[in-house]
C-alpha cells in the first residue's frame, strides 16, 4: 500500500465528521445571531480536524504499545498493529499534528483568550489520554463523558464564542446533540473492542 494511503487510513476519515459537525453547528448558530468571522471560522475547522487526526494517530500508537491492538482485533486495519507504520513514526506523527494544531490555535487564543487556550490544551491532552498514559480513559469507561462534553457543548459553544465573543446558554444546551451522537458512536466502537481492551487492562 502506498504511504499516503496508509496515512489516510490511519487518519480514519470516517471519524472526522464527528469533529466537523459541532463546529459547523456553532458556526451556523453564530451566523444566525451575528454573522461569521471567517478567519477564525476557518482556523477553528482546521484545528478541530487536526486534533481529531492527532487523536486517531495517538490511539493507533497507544493501542499497539498497550497491547490492545493485536491480530485478533475486529474492525478496520490499524496501521501500527498491521506493521504499515512503525511505532516511532506514528508517535512522531501525532506529536507533529498536535503541534500544528496548537500553532494554528495561537491565533484563536489571541482572539478568544484564556478560555480558548484551556479548551485547546485539554482537547489535545484528552486526545492523548484516551488510550495513553497510566490510566487510559478509553480502557476504563471514562472516555464517554469527555466525548459528550468536548464533542458537544465545548465544541459548539467554543466555536460560537470565537465568532461572537459571547457565551450563550442555549448554544451550550444545543451542543448536547452532537455530543450525544459522538458518544453513541464511541459506545458502538467500544462494544466491538471490549474483549481486546479488557485483555490490555
Amino acid at each position: 500500500m502506498k504511504q499516503w494511503k496508509v496515512w489516510l487510513m490511519a487518519s480514519r476519515p470516517r471519524t472526522l465528521g464527528a469533529a466537523i459537525a459541532p463546529v459547523l453547528m456553532g458556526l451556523s448558530m453564530a451566523y444566525a445571531d451575528m454573522g461569521l468571522h471567517m478567519p477564525s471560522a476557518i482556523a477553528t475547522l482546521i484545528c478541530a480536524l487536526l486534533i481529531q487526526i492527532g487523536t486517531n494517530f495517538a490511539n493507533d500508537y497507544y493501542d499497539f504499545v498497550q497491547g490492545a491492538d493485536t491480530g485478533e482485533r475486529l474492525g478496520p486495519t490499524r496501521a501500527t498493529q498491521a506493521g504499515l507504520v512503525t511505532p516511532q513514526a506514528m508517535k512522531k506523527a501525532f506529536i507533529m499534528v498536535f503541534s500544528v494544531a496548537f500553532l494554528i490555535g495561537l491565533y484563536l487564543i489571541w482572539r478568544g483568550g484564556w478560555p480558548i487556550f484551556l479548551i485547546g490544551v485539554l482537547s489535545i491532552l484528552f486526545g492523548i489520554l484516551y488510550t495513553g498514559g497510566p490510566y487510559p480513559l478509553g480502557y476504563n469507561g471514562l472516555a464517554d463523558i469527555f466525548v459528550l462534553i468536548f464533542f458537544g457543548p465545548v465544541a459548539v459553544g467554543g466555536t460560537y464564542y470565537l465568532q461572537t465573543l459571547q457565551i450563550n446558554g442555549l448554544v451550550l444546551i444545543a451542543g448536547l446533540a452532537p455530543g450525544l451522537i459522538s458518544t453513541a458512536l464511541l459506545t458502538v466502537n467500544n462494544l466491538r473492542d471490549v474483549i481486546t481492551d479488557r485483555q490490555a487492562g
